[in-house]
């Protein structure tokens, strides 16, 4: 499970929110709020997501909820995290994961389309850290959120524009209100993964074996990584460990973005040989 690193009851007493909690990096992250001590309400439209996470924890004793909740609506996040808050003994931490996305030309994309990930990923985010931020402020606790950007954020990357900008919004979000709120003892930090292996992602980012490999191709470490890889970033910005680090984006994509440049990392021994005449 994720956060093995960190010690066992890191997380006792606090209250943790997790949208989009019950399924993919989400439900990595929720789980293992869970085990580590966290009181940890998860939020998402369809509450057939949220039965996995509910099950677990009241098979392993953990204290946990589930809402139902569409982050584009502003009123209702602040009611769910108010709820939350006043059912849990306050709120401690935030993981603004709720998104969405799939790949369409950027020609091809209608408004539609382009607001509804605009709307979940960029305003939703918003919502969920202000209604956080309010209650963290109040209770003189402070506290801590966490977002998920992508490295496409600052590179681009062609058949996600709506994707690409709200992300990017969601780094420039991350930078400010960590000055911003920093008076009210609030750290806000981002983790950017790059392909991970994640249920459901597959099938919207890459429906095919030859999709995938052209992807994995792409990533100098040469593979995918894991939900629990990604979560154990997200867990350590939560963490007191991270009690000093506030406006950070911690990339996690085995040097996805940086490119392969004009050789691969397993091309360039071949150049050197044949430039030496081997």
């Amino acid at each position: 499970m994720a956060g093995s690193y960190l010690r066992p009851d890191i997380f006792r007493g606090r209250t943790a929110l997790v949208t989009g909690g019950g399924t993919g990096l989400g439900l990595e992250v929720s789980r293992a709020l869970a085990a580590l001590g966290a009181r940890v309400a998860i939020a998402s439209r369809d509450a057939a997501h949220h039965t996995a996470f509910l099950r677990e924890a009241e098979a392993a004793g953990w204290t946990a909820r589930a809402d139902v909740l569409d982050v584009r609506d502003a009123r209702a996040t602040r009611r769910v995290v108010d709820a939350v808050a006043a059912g849990f003994d306050g709120l401690d931490l935030l993981v603004a994961n709720a998104a969405g996305n799939f790949v369409r030309p950027a020609l091809r994309l209608p408004p539609r389309a382009w607001q509804s990930v605009i709307d979940i990923a960029l305003s939703g985010v918003f919502y969920s850290a202000q209604a956080a931020a309010r209650v963290m402020g109040e209770s003189g606790r402070g506290g801590a959120i966490a977002t998920i950007v992508a490295p496409y954020a600052w590179s681009g990357c062609p058949g996600v524009v709506h994707s690409a900008a709200a992300k990017a919004g969601v780094l420039a979000l991350t930078y400010t209100l960590a000055a911003e709120w920093a008076p009210l003892g609030i750290r806000v930090n981002a983790v950017a993964p790059g392909p991970f292996t994640s249920e459901g992602a597959g099938d919207r980012l890459w429906p095919s074996t030859e999709m995938e490999n052209r992807v994995r191709e792409q990533i100098p470490a040469g593979r995918f990584g894991t939900a629990r890889e990604v979560a154990d970033a997200v867990l350590y910005l939560l963490s007191p460990a991270a009690a000093y680090v506030s406006g950070a984006c911690l990339t996690i994509d085995g040097g996805w973005w940086l490119g392969k440049g004009l050789f691969g990392a397993g091309e360039v021994e071949t150049v050197r040989r044949r430039q030496r005449g081997e």
